[in-house]
């Protein structure tokens, strides 16, 4: 069954520079555990491979059921120099949000 991650989740953006940070958080914890299979970094880099260049890191937060993603090079260059529309990558985590998910079969 195919869903869109905005289904289960919801996501923050944050910036340092040419850094974008990216959490994933579930709307109910029981989903922590799904994301975090389902949710990799091959995915987010192959849904955002026009826009993010560098290397993504992956933190799991368990205690608070979440998930980070650092982006390096994935904002044209930072707030300061960057002439992209939104330079602060804040639409990037609703661009997230739209990934296609394929759950397992329930059997």
């Amino acid at each position: 069954m195919g869903i869109k991650l905005y289904e289960i989740a919801h996501s923050r953006a944050g910036d340092k520079g040419n850094t974008l940070i990216l959490s994933l958080i579930p709307y109910e914890e029981k989903d922590y555990e799904l994301l975090r299979n389902l949710i990799t970094v091959d995915k987010v880099k192959e849904h955002f491979k026009e826009i993010i260049h560098g290397e993504i890191v992956r933190y799991e937060l368990p205690n608070i059921s979440a998930l980070q993603f650092v982006c390096l090079q994935a904002l044209a260059g930072g707030v300061t120099t960057s002439l992209v529309m939104d330079t602060h990558g804040k639409t990037l985590s609703y661009a997230l949000l739209e990934m296609n998910l394929e759950l397992p079969e329930i059997t």
